[in-house]
Parts: C-alpha cells; sequence; structure tokens
C-alpha cells in the first residue's frame, strides 16, 4: 500500500459506521498515568472499586494486546438536541433531570455493535485488536489528547471543537501500524466555567476531581445513602449531572447527533412522583437499553425521593409516604427526608 493509504482506509470504515471523528496514537504508557496512580492511591474513586483494578494494564495499552502498535480513539456524538424546557410535563409538576447521554439508549449498546463491525474490518487489514468503550482499561481521554481528538478540559471532560462536551469516547487496540496525528493544543484559556459551576466544588482545582463529592457519582456509582450534606443541591436531579459540560463556551458548535437511538424518550418528561409508583419490573421495562437500568430500582426511587425533597410540594406528599412505608430502607430514609422537607416549606409559607 502507498503512504497514507491505510490510515484512510481505517477512517472510512470509521466515518461508515456513524463515528464523527477518528485519531491515533501510539500505544505506549498513558501521559498521566503517575497521576492516575496518585489518585487511586487517595481513594478518591469512592464506591468504583473497579477503577483500582489492574491499575498497569490502564496505564499501558500494550499489556491488553500482544504487539499493540496503535490506539485508534474515537468520538461519537450524542447530543440529543432541546434545551430544559422539552422536558416539562406541563401541568405546574415538575420533572427530574437526566443527564443527556441518559434520555436515550445505552451507548454501550449502541457502541458496541459499530465496534464489532470496525475490528472485522481491521481483520482484513492484518490487524488483531481488542476494542472498549468505557468498561475498558484504558485511560481514554489521555489518548484521545494525544491523538488529537480534541483536549482534556479543566472540569476532566474532553472538549472537541466541532462536537464540544457531547461526545462519547472508544477505542481500539490494535496491532497496526498507523501514522499517529498530532496532538491539538489546549483550547480553554482562562475559561474556569466548568470549575466555578459545579454544585458540590466535586472539581478541585483544574483537571482534578473528586468523585466522591460529584452528582453523577453519587445519583449514579453511589450504592448507600446520599451524604445529607450534598442532598439540597443534587436539586431536581435523578441521573447524573451535565452542569460542568451545560456552561462550557465550545458546545456553541453543538449539533444533534445524527444517531437515532440517542434521541430523548418520552420518560425525560414524566412528572418525579409518578416514577414512585412504578414496581421493579415496570422499572426494568421502562428503562430497558437505557443507560438508567444499571442502577437498579432502589438507587433510582432513592434519587427521586431526594428530588422530590428538593423541588415537590405538598401533592407529592401521599407518594412519597407509600414509599416510606415500602419495606425498602434505602428509600424509606430518603422518602422521610422528603416528607420532612415539604412540610417544614409549606409551615413555613403559611407563617
Amino acid at each position: 500500500m502507498m503512504p497514507g493509504t491505510l490510515e484512510s482506509r481505517v477512517r472510512e470504515i470509521a466515518s461508515g459506521l456513524g463515528f464523527d471523528d477518528c485519531r491515533f496514537t501510539p500505544a505506549r504508557r498513558a501521559t498521566h498515568a503517575d497521576d492516575f496512580q496518585s489518585w487511586i492511591d487517595s481513594e478518591k474513586y469512592g464506591d468504583m472499586e473497579w477503577m483500582q483494578k489492574s491499575p498497569e494494564r490502564r496505564k499501558d495499552p500494550r499489556l491488553l494486546v500482544e504487539g499493540a502498535k496503535t490506539v485508534i480513539v474515537l468520538a461519537l456524538n450524542y447530543f440529543p438536541g432541546g434545551g430544559p424546557e422539552a422536558r416539562s410535563p406541563g401541568n405546574g409538576m415538575r420533572a427530574g433531570r437526566f443527564a443527556r447521554y441518559a434520555m436515550g439508549s445505552d451507548y454501550h449498546l449502541v457502541i458496541d455493535k459499530k465496534l464489532k463491525a470496525f475490528s472485522r474490518e481491521l481483520e482484513t487489514l492484518g490487524g488483531a485488536q481488542r476494542f472498549y468503550v468505557d468498561y475498558g482499561p484504558v485511560l481514554e481521554r489521555d489518548f484521545a489528547t494525544d491523538a488529537g481528538l480534541g483536549w482534556n478540559g479543566k472540569s476532566t471532560m474532553q472538549i472537541h471543537p466541532r462536537l464540544g462536551t457531547w461526545f462519547f469516547l472508544a477505542e481500539l487496540v490494535t496491532t497496526l501500524d498507523l501514522q499517529p496525528d498530532a496532538p491539538m493544543p489546549d483550547r480553554c484559556g482562562k475559561c474556569t466555567a466548568c470549575v466555578d459551576c459545579c454544585p458540590t466544588a466535586a472539581i478541585t482545582s483544574p483537571r482534578h476531581l473528586d468523585a466522591r463529592r460529584c452528582i453523577s457519582y453519587l445519583t449514579i456509582e453511589h450504592r448507600g445513602p446520599i451524604p445529607e450534606e450534598f442532598r439540597e443541591v443534587i436539586g431536581d436531579r435523578i441521573f447524573g449531572c451535565d452542569d460542568c459540560l451545560e456552561v462550557c463556551p465550545w458546545n456553541r458548535f453543538a449539533k444533534a447527533s445524527k444517531e437515532s437511538k440517542f434521541a430523548a424518550r418520552d420518560y425525560i418528561s414524566w412528572p418525579l412522583r409518578d416514577f414512585l409508583t412504578i414496581s421493579g419490573e415496570d422499572f426494568r421495562v421502562l428503562f430497558r437499553q437505557s443507560p438508567v437500568k444499571r442502577i437498579g430500582h432502589e438507587r433510582f426511587l432513592r434519587n427521586i425521593c431526594v428530588a422530590l425533597g428538593n423541588v415537590g410540594d405538598e401533592a407529592d406528599l401521599t407518594a412519597l409516604r407509600d414509599a416510606a412505608q415500602g419495606g425498602n430502607p434505602l428509600v424509606a430514609e430518603h422518602a422521610c427526608w422528603a416528607i420532612e422537607r415539604i412540610v417544614k416549606k409549606s409551615v413555613t409559607s403559611c407563617n
């Protein structure tokens, strides 16, 4: 093959599968491997024990594939479009906030299918590889930055000049020896909007995150009671938090994803209290093939109770009292907290 032909063919495959960008970087020890180890050593991963497993494999993709030469880094736009008004149920009732990535189908299912097809194509070109979304031991933002697929923002999220912050990363660690792309300069400048807006001060300094304080961690990864110090600032968020993404100035260039499976589902506009009436089976059906399903019925109801405690009113008390008496200790504790908050607000407003 002529120089550049192999790289062009790989990019054609990526484009044909719907990926929005495709870049290459050498398979080598991750740029921030030592910083990652320090983060692990300080136990800032909270309940995410899997982050500390096989740390050396996370730091060096050459340990994942024998003879690995290249990390192919991919971006897939998931922005569903629309603003907060798109999820209002009307009738004076309040809907909860889902992170935008969770408004449609589970990205693991969508991207895995594309990556399997990608890997088969690379095999015909002589490559042996393994692929990952975010479930594998790859410090993906390091390799995305090294490959010039955007840069790592001060929120620790990857920023792309064309996609903003609304995209998923995926990687194939391959034996193909591909010409690396040049890194892109950091274009955050003096902007600290993402750091300043964090409701829980989880971004302790630019590019440093204490996951134990992050609302996304607390509403998704954390398995136990949500610490009371964070409940009020969670507001109406019931799955994840987009605050540090929403404020990024680079999102002014973002356009809605062409992937129909990322379109927002109807549940994003459900009144909050309606979620309290669904059974475990109803939950599994409603959130089938959705990222929300992974947290389970119990933690989801926990999150609903917290949101109602912040934005609910007396009309929500019946549903909350039923939840408090439903026999689940985790849900009951948060329902009682919400009831106390609403009653206290009601008494205050009458004085």
